[in-house]
């Protein structure tokens, strides 16, 4: 009979640490550059990376660029570590929640 006491392993959670603030990051890029390509003329040129999509498809190809740029740069930084999580989570809200209010028109046309 095997008296051992069963060991848990706890994983470092600095990779999901990254991914949740990589994301919030993605999001507010995604709000900025939206605002940007609508309201200055030279970006809404300079992100028409396809004419039938006009501005849209380069606002969104830089998001996901920023997003991926953010979260393989946060994972390397965190990878193995523990980070804590609270001030990551509450970051990652507030610049989701700006990324999302940026794309509101009426916010947007505040600008």
């Amino acid at each position: 009979m095997n008296t051992s006491a069963a060991t848990t392993t706890t994983l470092p959670n600095g990779p999901g640490a990254a991914a949740v603030l990589a994301t919030g990051i993605g999001s507010f890029a995604l709000g900025l550059l939206d605002v940007l390509a609508d309201k200055v003329p030279s970006i809404k040129s300079w992100m028409n990376f396809y004419n039938p999509t006009g501005a849209l498809s380069g606002v969104t190809t830089c998001a996901v660029i920023v997003w991926l740029a953010a979260w393989a740069i946060l994972n390397l930084r965190w990878r193995g570590r523990d980070v804590r999580f609270g001030p990551v989570g509450t970051v990652a809200l507030v610049l989701l929640a700006l990324g999302i209010l940026l794309t509101f028109p009426p916010l947007a046309d505040l600008f």
